[in-house]
């Protein structure tokens, strides 16, 4: 049993058009998103090193780039709950993540004015 389409004008059309639309579309999202990311940031530039990432039991915060006393970890879940937070901290922080949930955290890296100098994510797998 066949269908036969009377109007096949529309059809035609809009295959001609759909091609041309999806190009658009993608290069419009390609760019907007390339943008919305921010500058890109080379990862010799970081202050901090950190791993293991994904991490079990502790994460090592390697505080590196041009190391100064007053700097501040500050560790955050996704919902914005502070999870922990070491003023002072020393080059090589060591957090132990005995009362983190699995899951995505934040943290900031925050000088001794308070202003955020890094920031970065890092996951709890158990």
């Amino acid at each position: 049993m066949f269908i036969v389409l009377r109007n096949k004008s529309k059809f035609v059309s809009l295959n001609k058009i759909l091609p041309i639309l999806f190009i658009a579309l993608f290069s419009v999202l390609r760019s907007s998103g390339q943008e919305s990311r921010g500058p890109v940031q080379d990862p010799g530039s970081r202050y901090v090193k950190l791993y293991p990432n994904p991490a079990t039991t502790y994460v090592t915060f390697d505080l590196q780039k041009n190391y100064q006393k007053g700097l501040t970890v500050t560790i955050f879940n996704f919902l914005g709950k502070k999870m922990s937070e070491t003023p002072n901290a020393p080059e090589k922080t060591i957090i132990e993540l005995n009362d983190f949930n699995r899951g995505m955290y934040i943290y900031h890296l925050s000088d001794a004015s308070g202003k955020i100098i890094d920031t970065g994510k890092f996951q709890v797998s158990r």
